[in-house]
């Protein structure tokens, strides 16, 4: 599960949302990536392609279709109701094709061993070819968006480019998959708005990534946007809330800022996002420790090639869901997903919300 997006149960039950809601929302993406493309296929989950599940139905005058399953590790074992609409398979096609760019990733910068490297691009080549077949069943043309993942790798050679050039292939296929909400539900007068609103978050996700990534990049000798265009963190940040204002100007302009499904998934966790890196950056007053931390790679914990093959078995046997894990490729020790998806960074205030004195997170509504 990956992503900057990270929509909790205590913000659904605020709007008014049904709690179940969440699982309906990710376990139907993560079911319908096992059901069309194989058990495998569910390790490209993606907490954002959320939105775009939530995007379809909260233009659609139908009702929401759910779909009854049996227990899950990930549920506590326990059912559930899921999302099953033509929305899915959109988010399902974005999740394949970031997952089969970020794979892609791992093996062009070496974060994946020697013997590994050709099953793993083979994963990726795959995904790519399923994420193109499952576009074509709910009419939507892939060809751009894959052009546009393959120039991002050439513009990192280029050294005479601004930030603006490097965000450009994220911003442009975040808005042709958001725009396609608007196709599917039948409201194509929302297109345009809903294309603006996913080139603002494409673009802000990939700032968030670099931001948060920069000193990593930096000690491994890896491309960052940052670094390559002499751009501070803090001018990074102010480029990523003009990103979030733009982004909210077009939910406002398709009317659906003030849906509630909407509200949860995807403008609350901007909110989040957006106040955790203020305050790491310094540029919001200080406040309490946000409750989950990212623990950095130690130096020499990187798996080899049988350790990483045994770790990839902590996630289709659920072991990854409840006891803190390394990751396969980069050694990553991570939490356990049932305590990072429960509330995440919907707002990092703690127990802050109590005494209405937490931050400018915008996610409390109690004023403060």
């Amino acid at each position: 599960m990956f992503g900057v997006l990270t929509p909790c149960a205590h913000g659904a039950v605020r709007h008014g949302v049904a709690p179940g809601e969440w699982y309906a929302q990710l376990c139907g993406l993560c079911l319908g990536l096992r059901d069309e493309h194989g058990h495998l296929a569910r390790t490209a989950t993606n907490t954002d392609a959320m939105a775009l599940t939530v995007l379809t139905e909260a233009q659609s005058a139908a009702a929401p279709v759910r779909t009854g399953v049996g227990p899950c590790a990930l549920r506590g074992m326990r059912k559930a109701e899921v999302a099953t609409s033509p929305g899915v398979r959109l988010a399902s096609t974005a999740s394949l094709l970031l997952g089969s760019a970020k794979l892609e990733d791992h093996v062009r910068d070496g974060d994946i061993r020697r013997g590994a490297r050709r099953p793993v691009a083979a994963v990726s080549g795959r995904w790519a070819k399923r994420a193109a077949l499952q576009a074509d069943s709910i009419g939507l043309d892939v060809g751009p968006m894959v052009t546009a993942i393959a120039e991002q790798s050439a513009l990192e050679s280029h050294t005479q480019l601004t930030l603006e050039d490097l965000l450009a292939p994220s911003a442009f296929c975040a808005g042709e998959l958001t725009a396609h909400t608007a196709v599917l539900a039948g409201k194509p007068e929302n297109a345009e708005a809903l294309r603006a609103a996913g080139r603002h978050f494409g673009a802000l996700a990939h700032l968030a990534d670099a931001v948060e990534d920069l000193d990593d990049d930096l000690a491994a000798g890896k491309f960052n946007p940052l670094a390559a265009t002499g751009t501070t963190r803090v001018e990074a940040y102010r480029a990523m809330r003009a990103a979030e204002r733009g982004l909210r100007t077009a939910v406002t302009d398709a009317r659906l800022d003030t849906v509630p499904t909407v509200r949860w998934v995807l403008l609350d966790p901007l909110d989040g996002l957006l106040h955790r890196l203020g305050h790491e950056l310094g540029v919001l007053r200080a406040k309490r420790e946000p409750r989950y931390h990212p623990v950095a790679v130690l130096p020499g914990q990187k798996p080899s090639l049988f350790e990483g093959i045994g770790l990839l078995f902590q996630y289709p046997t659920g072991y990854a869901c409840f006891a803190s894990h390394r990751r396969p490729c980069s050694g990553e020790q991570k939490d356990p997903w049932l305590t990072r998806m429960d509330c995440g960074s919907c707002c990092d205030c703690g127990d802050c919300c109590s005494d209405c004195d937490c931050c400018e997170c915008g996610c409390c509504d109690c004023n403060c």
